[in-house]
């Protein structure tokens, strides 16, 4: 697996096996010691054979050294979960406790409780009651439970209960993976678009991430001045000659450019792809003397904006946001970077929330419009056919600059069927099939008077898909759209949610509605 880019550790869960702390002759506490272990045993094991970091290593899980009765013991878990580092809690119990002596009171800590539910043991009882003094203390906490009752010596971790804490861990090592790193806007804000118009205090209050910004004019200077690996950047060049193959120019002839400037623009596109890659997470391998330009800043994500001062002038860095976001480069397979386009910094957010959420890489497309199959048939006297013409229309999606090439639907799972894969699964069968899916044009002269390579692929394949899209909305805070659609069936959920907590569900038949 690959090591971290970033600086720090990544988070690391704790699991609290919660007790009933009671004593005596007929020793409660001794009796549930072994089923309480046993729970927590369960769920690190689930953990850690379900949930992985963006780099690929398996979550890291600790357990309590002992079960948690009292405070004391609630105070021993906090000093050595503080030590291991540990920013996610897991507190599981099968009975009543102590609610307010045992709950984890860290306010820094993203929190989970599972009550088990099972005959003669009242895990629920805690889970309400807990649940009731974290809401009290305005230290939020997520409440897990299972659907059925299950048999009190039951050590299975009901199906329901698995993907809740799943889910849970998934968003939680997300949102802790978020914290401290770095959004870092190349540029600023492109052609009138409001979400390149960076909002520090929703990246600050919301994400726990700083932002960082830098002119375009520091990739021009360490192009002029060769700040830049050169190794890596022959290596580069020489790969993307090799694999990335030319597509058309749309362009007249009298306004194309000559081989040799299409040529230049290559070198250019590839040094600019190196560059961003520094600007994001540094690089030791600078020469001496460029120890200030090898630190990097320490970026989870980060936009470039492009249109219009520098694509007016410079090639386009469509084929550096496309390389970057895709799972793979001259370098093989890798964590796929989160680079958006035009520094929509909403789009880049929501493309970052996936891939920490998913562990792959992100698709960026404009959603042109909707055409029904009266649309169709008008324009082009075709009429729809299977799925689109039982759904009467369909959504048009454009390949955007920074989309991946990993789209293309060219990765085909154990079964056949068309998938996006984590790095770490990707062949070399598999890079092949995007590249050779994949060309890259001379950009349209029009509107990039600068030049520039587009990829350019047709996705033929059916695979699931979850379209998003963040807004920010005066007086109501950061508002999530979300469309799901399931093997592409014209079928499709949407949510609404809001910065205040406000979710508004529907469901669509037919794109045309949504």
């Amino acid at each position: 697996m690959a090591e971290s880019r970033l600086i720090g550790d990544y988070p690391v869960v704790g699991i609290r096996p919660i007790i009933d702390a009671r004593q005596g002759i007929l020793d409660v506490r001794g009796s549930l010691e072994e089923q309480t272990l046993s729970m927590a045993k369960a769920a690190a094991e689930l953990i850690r054979n379900s949930v992985r970091y963006t780099n690929g290593e398996p979550v890291k899980v600790v357990i309590a050294d002992g079960s948690i009765g009292r405070v004391a013991e609630a105070a021993a878990c906090a000093k050595q979960f503080k030590k291991e580092g540990v920013s996610i809690t897991l507190s599981v119990t099968p009975c009543w406790c102590y609610g307010s002596e045992t709950m984890d009171m860290d306010p820094t800590t993203i929190k989970a409780v599972w009550g088990l539910n099972a005959t003669e043991r009242p895990g629920a009882v805690y889970l309400a009651s807990v649940l009731a003094a974290h809401a009290r203390k305005g230290v939020p906490a997520f409440g897990i439970y299972g659907k059925e009752v299950q048999e009190k010596d039951d050590e299975n971790i009901p199906e329901d209960v698995q993907e809740k804490i799943l889910r849970f861990i998934k968003g939680a090592v997300a949102a802790a993976t978020m914290r401290g790193t770095s959004y870092l806007q190349i540029g600023a804000t492109c052609m009138g678009i409001s979400g390149s118009s960076i909002d520090p205090d929703f990246f600050e209050e919301y994400l726990g991430m700083r932002v960082e910004s830098v002119d375009e004019v520091e990739v021009l200077r360490r192009i002029q001045q060769g700040i830049y690996d050169k190794e890596e950047y022959e290596k580069a060049l020489a790969w993307t000659k090799e694999h990335c193959r030319t597509g058309f120019d749309k362009n007249p002839e009298y306004a194309r450019k000559s081989e040799e400037e299409k040529a230049k623009d290559w070198e250019f596109s590839v040094k600019c792809a190196c560059i961003i890659k520094d600007l994001m997470n540094g690089n030791s391998r600078l020469e001496k003397g460029r120890e200030e330009e090898s630190l990097g800043h320490n970026a989870l994500a980060a936009g470039f904006q492009g249109q219009r001062q520098w694509t007016d002038y410079f090639p386009n860095t469509d084929f550096a946001e496309a390389i970057l976001n895709t799972s793979f480069d001259w370098n093989g397979a890798r964590e796929p970077y989160i680079l958006a386009t035009e520094n929509d910094t909403l789009n880049g957010i929501s493309m970052l929330l996936l891939k920490l959420l998913t562990n792959r890489a992100q698709m960026f497309a404009d959603v042109r419009t909707c055409w029904s199959s009266e649309s169709v048939k008008r324009a082009t006297g075709y009429e729809l056919k299977g799925k689109a013409g039982e759904a009467q229309g369909f959504i048009h999606l454009i390949n955007s600059g920074a989309c991946c090439i990993d789209a293309c639907g060219e990765v085909r799972d154990g079964s056949g069927s068309s998938v996006i894969k984590p790095f770490w699964e990707m062949t070399d069968k598999d890079i092949e099939a995007c590249l050779q899916a994949t060309e890259w044009c001379e950009a349209d002269l029009g509107y990039f008077r600068g030049g520039g390579y587009s990829s350019r692929f047709l996705t033929k394949a059916e695979m699931p898909a979850t379209m998003i899209r963040l807004n920010i909305v005066k007086g109501v805070g950061p508002v999530m759209q979300i469309a799901e659609a399931i093997q592409l069936n014209f079928r499709m959920r949407f949510r609404i949610i809001s910065g205040k907590g406000r979710t508004i569900h529907g469901r669509v038949h037919g794109l045309l509605r949504l």
